[in-house]
């Protein structure tokens, strides 16, 4: 088949349905399809109940995969079906979220390919029609540049919650293309156990409305319990600084930063951040910033839209029995 220079998206399926990745990805390919004139495609493997909402959030055409093989996420067979297809469609790019799976899948694939990929970018664009790919180095401390213009596609990650989807428009319409793989690339050497959600509060940071970051001026493991009670009275998620995870006090699953998940709430709750430029740039999508820290020179309050100085082992307490009683007094 003669290639057909399509921009590619990788969809994402959660418990029968698309994850947001796969909207926020549409975001992204939009405008890169746009700038080539070219189809706007996302790749769907497994069965999703919503796949015509692709077009609604900007997709031109859909290539579904359906087989039981795909019902749980498989490494290897993912693989091997996306290696198939690309090399019958030739598709010119192709973009996926750096999430879990897509940073599991992404170098597997390009490796088999022979072609070229670029993790984590925080910026993509056209520049004498190839892509241009934008990523953090060296720590976060500088942008980087890259360009895979020798090999088709090109292959690049993306941050989750990096980028918005596109308004929804309920009138877009676009082709769903079925497309059945080879037996052989649908087996695999991996047993799919089960699937246990993580036990902290709240959803994962990257989906949560509302996030309570802790950092250093937590001052440890057990008054990370303050952030959990405060994000369950707000309905949120806790997230971390790396320093924090670093000295164990949380998990690096909540870790917000260049280094750890980008994030978009409405709401971002600082306890002790001091507001590193990495960690800025991992919640720099918030709507909403309220910060408590010590130094009244903290970084974190030059982006702040509400700074209170002070401890927040101090705060907090008062902060939580405050939202408390005024729970109380609504339900009465």
């Amino acid at each position: 088949m003669a290639a057909q220079n399509e921009v590619w998206t990788l969809a994402e399926i959660r418990d029968g349905k698309l994850h947001s990745v796969s909207y926020e990805l549409l975001s992204w390919g939009r405008s890169l399809a746009d700038s080539l004139k070219a189809p706007l495609v996302s790749v769907v493997l497994g069965d999703a109940s919503d796949l015509p909402s692709l077009f609604e959030y900007g997709a031109d055409k859909v290539y579904h995969v359906s087989a039981p093989e795909l019902k749980h996420y498989l490494v290897d067979s993912q693989v091997s079906v996306l290696k198939e297809m690309v090399e019958k469609y030739e598709p010119q790019i192709f973009i996926s979220s750096a999430t879990t799976q897509g940073r599991s899948t992404m170098p597997v694939l390009y490796a088999k390919l022979g072609v070229g990929l670029t993790a984590d970018c925080t910026g993509l664009s056209i520049q004498d029609g190839s892509l241009l790919q934008t990523r953090p180095a060296i720590g976060g401390n500088v942008m980087a540049d890259i360009m895979t213009p020798l090999r088709r596609p090109q292959m690049c990650t993306v941050r989750p919650k990096s980028k918005r989807p596109l308004p929804r428009d309920a009138r877009r319409k676009g082709e769903i293309v079925g497309y059945t793989p080879q037996k052989s690339s649908l087996a695999s050497l991996l047993t799919f156990l089960g699937f246990e959600p993580e036990s902290r509060v709240g959803l994962p940071i990257q989906d949560a409305e509302v996030i309570v970051a802790g950092g250093k001026g937590m001052k440890g493991t057990k008054n990370f319990a303050l952030l959990d009670e405060l994000a369950g009275l707000l309905g949120g998620s806790v997230g971390a600084s790396r320093s924090a995870v670093d000295l164990g006090w949380a998990p690096a699953s909540s870790q917000v930063g260049l280094s750890g998940k980008s994030v978009t709430p409405r709401l971002y709750l600082a306890c002790g951040i001091s507001g590193a430029v990495q960690h800025l740039a991992g919640m720099s999508g918030a709507e909403t910033v309220l910060a408590i820290n010590t130094d009244a020179e903290a970084p974190i309050f030059g982006v702040a839209d509400l700074g209170v100085v002070g401890s927040v082992l101090e705060i907090l307490p008062r902060l939580i029995g405050d939202l408390k009683k005024s729970s109380k007094g609504v339900s009465k």
